[in-house]
């Protein structure tokens, strides 16, 4: 396996870069893309209910939702089935007769198996054309891009100065210097722990498990989840490590949510290691709601919608006109060349590489 990285990904954060010259303006919500699903259509619209099949961790304000209700006339029902492994299971379980119309949230590290799932009806959003091809990953279109984010390891500003340098590299992580500092989450109960095993064998491919058995060595700390690893062992918490894996947006969220206020993230981020992760919605197949499916994917990618998502579920939107917010202009740092590996390559290993992973580090 070689080492796979993608320098076409660093392009999405330049172009938003670019076009948040009105940041501080905000987008007028009667600006939104047009829902042109049903425009010119000779088909009703429709008038009932649409329902949106999400994992657990979907949020966006009531008025986002209800700005999709004013210009349609149609109410979207949320319906959230866990996280989105449980999610993708539960909707190839219901393949064919879906618990829903349109599904939220299925990532690159489970699209794969929805695909071979046959879970979605094709179907291409006109707002497309502002969403970077980079993450366009279904060529076929079952699937469209929603958000990105990255998932990188963080490390605590102040425990880290010239005598001691924070890490820079995954391999620094091995290193004794880092000794008992790095605090991670299980692959196999936590997005951004196989996130990050995703990475370190996308850098090292088949070295991934000489890297684990020195990150074992070497004192790091295993918890089931994000909540445990960030506000337990971490600094951020209270605990002692003061590496952890997280998220590229994890220093804006320090800001933001910092009592008392601050000016500066406490935290910083190491960009080689990041893992990104790219969110779709789709279509699923057997909906009798068809005409509201599409309109509704395409408000999912309306700048309405698409300006919300930052701060709410502190990722990035694909569309690349919407305007960041500021906190994300000033505070977040991605990678130019983040770890990526094929969707199919990590449907066919998954298993495999964190039965190994178990393993290696917990037995």
């Amino acid at each position: 396996m070689v080492r796979v990285r993608s320098s076409a990904f660093g392009s999405v954060i330049l172009v938003l870069v670019a076009l948040v010259g009105a940041a501080c303006g905000g987008t007028d919500p009667t600006s939104s893309v047009p829902l042109s699903s049903g425009v010119g259509s000779a088909e009703p619209l429709p008038t009932g209910p649409v329902t949106l099949v999400t994992h657990d961790s979907f949020w966006v304000s009531e008025e986002t939702l209800a700005a999709f209700t004013a210009e349609t006339g149609i109410e979207v029902v949320l319906r959230t089935a866990g996280d989105t492994g449980q999610m993708v299971s539960t909707a190839i379980l219901t393949a064919g007769d879906p618990i829903g119309d349109v599904m939220f949230g299925v990532d690159n590290t489970f699209l794969q198996r929805a695909l071979d799932a046959d879970l979605f009806e094709s179907y291409r959003s006109p707002a497309l054309v502002d969403v970077p091809t980079a993450l366009q990953l279904d060529p076929s279109h079952r699937v469209t891009p929603i958000d990105f984010g990255d998932v990188c390891v963080n490390y605590w500003i102040d425990r880290f100065n010239d005598g001691h340098p924070a890490p820079s590299t995954l391999v620094d992580l091995a290193d004794p210097a880092y000794a008992d500092q790095l605090v991670v989450q299980n692959p196999e109960t936590s997005s951004p722990g196989l996130a990050f095993l995703l990475a370190t064998i996308a850098e090292f491919g088949d070295g991934w498990e000489d890297y684990w058995t020195a990150l074992r060595d070497n004192g790091v700390v295993v918890t089931s989840g994000w909540e445990d690893a960030y506000y337990g062992e971490f600094v951020s918490g209270g605990g002692d490590r003061p590496i952890v894996v997280s998220y590229a947006s994890s220093p804006p969220a320090e800001v933001i949510y910092a009592d008392p206020p601050v000016d500066t993230p406490p935290t910083g981020v190491v960009t080689d290691t990041c893992f990104r992760q790219v969110e779709f919605a789709g279509i699923l197949a057997g909906t009798t709601n068809r005409l509201a499916a599409e309109m509704l994917v395409d408000f999912l990618l309306s700048p309405i919608f698409q300006e919300d998502i930052p701060l709410s579920m502190f990722v990035f939107p694909a569309l690349s006109t919407a305007i960041l917010p500021p906190a994300f202009m000033d505070f977040v740092e991605l990678a130019d060349d983040p770890h990526v590996l094929d969707p199919a390559d990590i449907e066919a290993n998954r298993n495999i590489w964190t039965e190994r992973w178990t393993e290696i580090v917990l037995r």
